[in-house]
């Protein structure tokens, strides 16, 4: 029997992500492959790399939610690296995008290419694809990803702050300074 390779992919960061936004909220996974514009098979092949990875529980409805801000906190710039590339379109992530907009002014804003994108700067690509239009419904969603992009593209203030804010949203600690 062929054995199946267990490598995180982004995307399984995005649907834990989508979960957390969620709330208390239920959901099913054919609802997140629907808001996430991805199949169904996605959704079922990243639960069973997220549980592989103790991301996810058994039953795969609860996220590990200090595993997750363990993995955002200190392994996602190095294992989804992202370098700012060129000036294009888009619409704004990291510390260009609300919630960090409000602490940091930047003449150099960070985007995700969009060809409908408000903002002209710096490209930053996605975790995945899909998030573009994902992000459209779900504003928590968008600034989850945002503060995960401060992480992978940050400075070290930028990351210490969207690290905190992070951690009052994931897991509820009240030391948000936002």
């Amino acid at each position: 029997m062929k054995e199946q390779k267990q490598t995180l992919s982004p995307l399984d960061i995005v649907i834990l992500l989508k979960i957390i936004a969620l709330g208390d909220n239920p959901w099913l996974q054919s609802n997140l492959a629907e808001s996430l514009h991805i199949s169904q098979s996605e959704v079922s092949k990243s639960f069973m790399r997220s549980k592989y990875a103790g991301l996810l529980d058994a039953s795969a409805k609860k996220v590990s939610r200090l595993a997750i801000m363990e993995f955002l906190q200190y392994g996602i710039r190095y294992v989804f690296p992202q370098q700012p590339g060129a000036i294009v379109r888009g619409i704004a992530t990291a510390h260009s995008a609300h919630p960090l907009n409000a602490i940091f002014k930047s003449e150099e804003p960070y985007v995700w290419p969009a060809a409908k994108g408000n903002l002209r700067g710096q490209s930053i690509l996605p975790l995945y694809p899909s998030v573009i239009d994902a992000i459209k419904e779900d504003v928590k969603l968008y600034e989850l990803l945002t503060l995960v992009d401060a992480i992978r593209v940050g400075r070290a203030r930028e990351k210490e702050i969207a690290v905190k804010e992070l951690k009052s949203r994931i897991l509820g600690n009240p030391e948000s300074l936002i």
